[in-house]
């Protein structure tokens, strides 16, 4: 299996034994990889975690064995005649964000690193703690002031240094980001590491062979990227292989207090708005310099995607009427339901639609 870094400014190739988070032009790395066409036949059937699409991933051996929590499979259920719920939550680690820790915790046991730096609002920092932790990888996890404080006894229980930074979330990521320079360690961020990706696509493979389609419109938060980005690939690979015919309809969900692609869309820029961040009870989603955001916007204008921002009042009655219903989600999550209400209030009955519930609710309970 042929893999290769390359810069998604400059285009250099680079080896993906490379420890550098980042090409020496600033560029973020993309992999050159090639899977072979989606076909349900390759799915290893006797796995019951997202390892069983591994025939679409650059992994380079069984390592995966040893990491696997049984991570993804998680089902797909009907919350009215119009809407589905992807369960997320049903995760080792309580998030979506298992998806990708535990592709690139394989990738790095692979590479024989020893030491990871990492910075989180709380759902991906659980997720590097948890996997990395299992394969005896030492983790430092950089999280901003503010972090639910059950996120934080998750991340130290799994054996991770825990730094709490004062200020905004991507002040927090500047910080540690410093600190890999400093340190020179393995930079294990969802954000900037290709492989996190590889992850999260499975989201629409496992969509996929659930339904044995593709919905028309899919809703997906949108912050810094990361399921985001692994549904769009996930769906150009099944676009690709003649799967699908044609994109389904994606929404973009954002909040109307940080909205940093849905300001750039409207202005027609390649890069995202500058937009002051305000508080938000999507904190999940709060990212005012998405560090991938020229790639997330391409996307935008390609596939035509539509935004949608979560008005802030509607999120905690959303949380409530999801509660109500049997599922206890993080307040970011429930945006995602606000969200969906807000499109449908704009564009009237929106049928087969499918969201994601990407976090517990305990998570986000202070």
């Amino acid at each position: 299996m042929h893999v290769q870094y390359v810069c998604s400014k400059c285009g250099k190739l680079q080896p993906v034994t490379l420890r550098a988070p980042k090409c020496d032009c600033g560029g973020l790395w993309k992999l050159d990889f090639q899977p072979p066409a989606f076909d349900l036949d390759l799915v290893d059937k006797t796995q019951w975690n997202l390892f069983r699409y591994r025939a679409f991933m650059p992994l380079a051996d069984d390592t995966w064995k040893s990491v696997t929590m049984g991570e993804g499979m998680t089902p797909i259920i009907d919350f009215d005649e119009d809407l589905m719920l992807k369960m997320d939550y049903f995760m080792p680690t309580l998030s979506f964000k298992d998806r990708g820790a535990a592709v690139l915790a394989a990738h790095c046991a692979n590479i024989g690193v020893k030491s990871v730096v990492q910075d989180s609002s709380g759902n991906a920092g659980n997720s590097v703690a948890a996997y990395f932790g299992k394969i005896g990888i030492d983790c430092d996890i950089f999280v901003p002031e503010g972090t639910s404080p059950g996120k934080i006894d998750m991340i130290r229980a799994h054996g991770s240094q825990v730094h709490i930074v004062p200020g905004s979330r991507d002040h927090c990521a500047d910080v540690c980001r410093a600190e890999v320079t400093k340190a020179g360690k393995y930079y294990a961020n969802h954000v900037y590491n290709p492989f996190f990706y590889e992850g999260t696509k499975t989201y629409i493979y496992e969509v996929y062979e659930q339904l044995g389609r593709i919905p028309q419109h899919i809703f997906v938060p949108l912050g810094n990227g990361t399921l985001f980005l692994g549904v769009i690939f996930g769906l150009e690979h099944l676009l690709a292989s003649g799967i699908i015919d044609k994109m389904p309809q994606i929404i973009a969900i954002q909040s109307e207090r940080c909205a940093p692609f849905a300001a750039a869309k409207e202005k027609g820029y390649k890069e995202p708005a500058q937009v002051e961040v305000k508080p938000t009870l999507a904190e999940g989603i709060a990212i005012g310099k998405p560090m991938r955001g020229a790639e997330i916007l391409k996307k935008i204008y390609a596939y035509d995607i539509e935004i949608v921002e979560i008005p802030e009042d509607w999120i905690l009655p959303a949380r409530a009427a999801l509660a109500k219903k049997g599922i206890y989600c993080e307040h970011t999550t429930a945006g995602n339901y606000a969200a969906y209400q807000k499109y449908c209030q704009i564009h009237g009955k929106t049928p087969d639609s499918l969201i994601t519930m990407c976090g517990a609710g305990l998570k986000s309970d202070h």
